[in-house]
């Protein structure tokens, strides 16, 4: 994959109003509207880092080293303030962490055949462990809703989606209940939830659709169609409104999917011209844009009708769609070039 100033990794925020890259050169943290950098940890202080989790919009990073040149193991998470200027707390474990989520009063360090989760940030304490058969893509979501702090993750099956309330895990009762959700015949790939946390939306190594769930009932609520070959799925996001969901893939394509009125989606083409295929009743994407094919890129939404692409290449791309299919361009930047912004609060 083509890296610009060596982005590593990119991830969102929880409101998804802030992004994180890690890089071979540190951290850094951009601001989405206006688009902006916000801070940037050097090299000196963090090395080259693989896997980066902010923490909402506060001075709270957390991070795990890799790249060209990691100061850090990949067997520890490092938990950066920037008010302070250093690395605040560190946490080790007996194998490679993929990844690592942060909520208020939680952090969560994701192995490949376990899940660690701590109370967080003041003495950290481990309050349960979650063995796994393998999560090689290291997937965990939990959602941002304070009234729904649900977490998400790969079941044992292949296919499978658990999901467990963080709320009923405390220092004082680290059981807790979880739910299975048969979502896909093939591995789990990716997993988003709404802001909410009503809605869950996971993807399969297939790469072909997105299946969205009600968190509530666990029932299937609609199935969108990215395509017919074998894709990656970058990014999954809800808008806030639940109206839209969009999608980003390594096939260098964002896909933007009505939710709500449904009918605005495309059917299969295959149907006007008569050929059996096992896609005709398919939802496919309502309107969609092109990106950088060879770059990671994570897509979302900035307002109604409007989506932004942030690419591993150092582009930032943002396009308007209508409810007939039309998307055109609004905005184009390279966010690596951009200065500091002092006046916004982090």
């Amino acid at each position: 994959m083509e890296r610009r100033s060596g982005i590593v990794e990119l991830r969102m925020n929880q409101e998804q109003s802030c992004f994180v890259c890690g890089t071979d050169n540190g951290i850094s943290v951009f601001n989405l509207d206006p688009l902006m950098r916000k801070t940037r940890v050097d090299f000196d202080e963090v090395g080259s880092v693989s896997r980066v989790e902010m923490l909402h919009r506060t001075n709270i990073i957390a991070f795990i080293g890799g790249g060209q040149a990691p100061k850090f193991g990949n067997k520890q998470v490092l938990v950066w303030d920037d008010v302070k200027k250093k690395v605040v707390l560190q946490f080790t474990f007996e194998a490679p962490v993929k990844s690592v989520r942060l909520t208020l009063d939680r952090l969560v360090a994701v192995l490949e055949h376990k899940l660690y989760i701590y109370s967080f940030p003041n003495s950290p304490r481990l309050l349960k462990t979650i063995d796994r058969v393998g999560n090689t893509l290291g997937l965990c979501e939990i959602s941002m809703s304070h009234s729904k702090q649900l977490m998400a993750f790969p079941g044992f099956q292949p296919g499978q989606l658990e999901i467990m309330d963080l709320r009923t895990i405390d220092s004082h009762h680290a059981t807790a209940s979880s739910t299975i959700i048969a979502a896909h015949k093939t591995s789990i790939s990716f997993i988003t939830f709404n802001r909410k946390g009503t809605r869950v939306a996971t993807a399969s190594i297939k790469g072909t659709l997105i299946r969205v769930f009600s968190t509530t009932t666990k029932e299937l609520e609609t199935e969108l169609r990215r395509g017919s070959d074998t894709a990656l799925f970058y990014s999954i996001s809800f808008s806030n409104d639940d109206e839209y969901l969009c999608a980003s893939s390594d096939k260098g394509t964002i896909h933007i999917f009505a939710l709500k009125d449904r009918a605005l989606n495309k059917r299969s083409t295959f149907r006007a011209v008569g050929f059996i295929a096992p896609y005709v009743d398919s939802q496919w994407g309502l309107a969609q844009f092109s990106v950088p094919p060879e770059s990671k890129c994570l897509c979302g939404f900035t307002a109604k009708n409007s989506v932004y692409a942030i690419c591993a290449n150092g582009t930032f791309h943002q396009y308007k769609f209508t409810k007939s299919g039309s998307c055109s361009r609004e905005s184009f930047d390279v966010f690596t070039d951009i200065g500091f912004d002092q006046d916004l609060d982090i």
